[in-house]
């Protein structure tokens, strides 16, 4: 019957208690409210099953730790505290103090078990003052197993087995029953608000090429040779001999330019196209019908304590 803490055996077992949490909560005795001490951890079965909630004594005697079995003990939500059934502040002083680094075997269980024996005594009838005195030997009394409506009381002449032991021979000290373990959730609704962020579209921005014919004039010079012949003036006249000089050959040169057309394709910078994104804000409201359950209390003449 191995025990584990109870986040050892389930790291998420806040999430099956939906935020309730008995660990932190404080300790005190039933009916007279005297704080016992704080709950420091829970230990439970291999099944899962709460057996006993670590007491921190802290209050009474600093750094003694002991251990509780749930069903001596009454967890109320609505005030955040766990009532101790039965127990006094000498009570708890005499349980055998819990160690973490020691195994937590059969005999020390039975160490603290038998702290919280009382022979005679039936689950439903527990009340505040019912002592917790140190058991009988364990050859006289024990448990049957858990029956519906918790109507046991021990049976005589039993012998505890190491190896055939349950808690459910325990049953007044294990089992947490109904009337003592009562809560009423009251829920609501809410809307909660969130924001995905998804793609809404791309845009690209590129390049491309476009052609067209482009024309352009340059106004260009040539050079010709015009040859004109005219008639002087005295022609007619007769030259004096000698003056006339015939040469064969004779040749007059004259260089002609002309200007050409030099066109060709130049780039340069036209514009320059700068691309970033700007966020736009803006409030989107919605509405929904929620719900929300409040507590009727039909106890009409009857004294009732909210607390």
């Amino acid at each position: 019957m191995a025990l584990h803490k109870i986040a050892d055996f389930d790291p998420n077992y806040r999430d099956a208690f939906q935020g309730d949490d008995v660990k932190g909560m404080g300790v005190y005795t039933e009916g007279t409210d005297e704080k016992i001490g704080t709950v420091n951890d829970v230990l439970v079965d291999e099944e899962g099953r709460f057996r006993y909630l670590v007491v921190d004594l802290g209050f009474w005697i600093f750094g003694k730790k002991v251990l509780l079995p749930v069903g001596r003990s009454r967890i109320d939500y609505n005030v955040n505290r766990v009532f101790a059934i039965g127990m006094t502040r000498e009570q708890a002083e005499n349980l055998p103090e819990f160690n973490e680094r020691q195994v937590l075997d059969y005999d020390y269980e039975e160490r603290v078990r038998g702290v919280y024996r009382t022979p005679g005594l039936s689950t439903q009838a527990v009340e505040s003052s019912a002592p917790l005195e140190a058991s009988a030997p364990l050859a006289d009394t024990t448990y049957p197993p858990a029956t519906a409506g918790y109507q046991q009381t021990p049976v005589a002449n039993s012998t505890y087995d190491r190896n055939t032991y349950n808690y459910e021979h325990d049953a007044p000290l294990f089992q947490m029953n109904d009337r003592d373990h009562q809560t009423l959730r009251l829920y609501e609704e809410r809307l909660i608000a969130n924001k995905t962020r998804q793609k809404a579209g791309e845009v690209a921005v590129g390049k491309h090429v476009e052609t067209e014919t482009a024309r352009v004039a340059v106004p260009v010079e040539k050079e010709r040779v015009v040859v004109e012949r005219v008639t002087p003036a005295d022609a007619g006249r007769a030259v004096a001999p000698g003056e006339a000089n015939f040469r064969e050959g004779e040749v007059a040169r004259m260089e002609i330019y002309e200007e050409t057309a030099d066109i060709r394709k130049e780039a340069f910078v036209r514009e320059e196209v700068r691309v970033k994104k700007v966020v736009d804000q803006e409030t989107i409201e919605a509405q929904e019908t929620i719900r929300r359950e409040e507590l009727d209390v039909n106890a009409p003449g009857l004294p009732i304590d909210e607390r």
